[in-house]
């Protein structure tokens, strides 16, 4: 089957020749955000990092933890999920993300996981593996910049309740 869209890359445009589905939205909005997350392009704010994680996150039935990896100019090294766990929890091993950290070259992470429950409050364990992944990684000259919890479209931040 034909793709029903298509995106120019000078003009940043859809041209597309019909009523487009839901679906459809959300395939288009996902290649424009994640333009953002080419490797080499810098995260110039917040906001950007939010809108890519909650169009990744939101709509999954299981949770995944995602890491961000940047250079010293907070510039995208890669957009990866690292783990996949199941409806309510995700198993997420330190040392995984420091060996992918030092295989990237990374200098800064931004860090993410879902609640498919919607429920974005972070649990003991949320805030327990991201004490043991600031001290793992700050150990190798590695700062974490956020911890992101997406729960269908509301969000919560470490940084932004100042828990980084």
């Amino acid at each position: 089957m034909k793709n029903p869209f298509e995106v120019h890359e000078s003009s940043g445009c859809f041209q597309v020749s019909r009523p487009v589905t839901a679906e459809e939205i959300l395939t288009m909005a996902k290649q424009l955000v994640k333009r953002q997350f080419k490797r080499g392009r810098a995260l110039t704010s917040p906001d950007i990092t939010r809108d890519f994680l909650l169009l990744e996150l939101a709509l999954l039935e299981h949770e995944v933890f995602y890491v961000v990896f940047l250079d010293n100019q907070h510039r995208v090294l890669s957009a990866e999920c690292c783990f996949r766990g199941t409806l309510d929890s995700s198993s997420v091993y330190p040392r995984e993300i420091v060996k992918r950290t030092l295989q990237l070259n990374a200098a800064a992470l931004i860090l993410a996981h879902n609640h498919p429950s919607g429920v974005t409050s972070p649990s003991e364990a949320d805030k327990a593996i991201t004490v043991r992944l600031v001290a793992a990684l700050k150990l190798i000259d590695v700062r974490v910049l956020d911890h992101f919890i997406i729960g269908g479209t509301d969000y919560f931040s470490f940084a932004e309740q100042g828990l980084l």
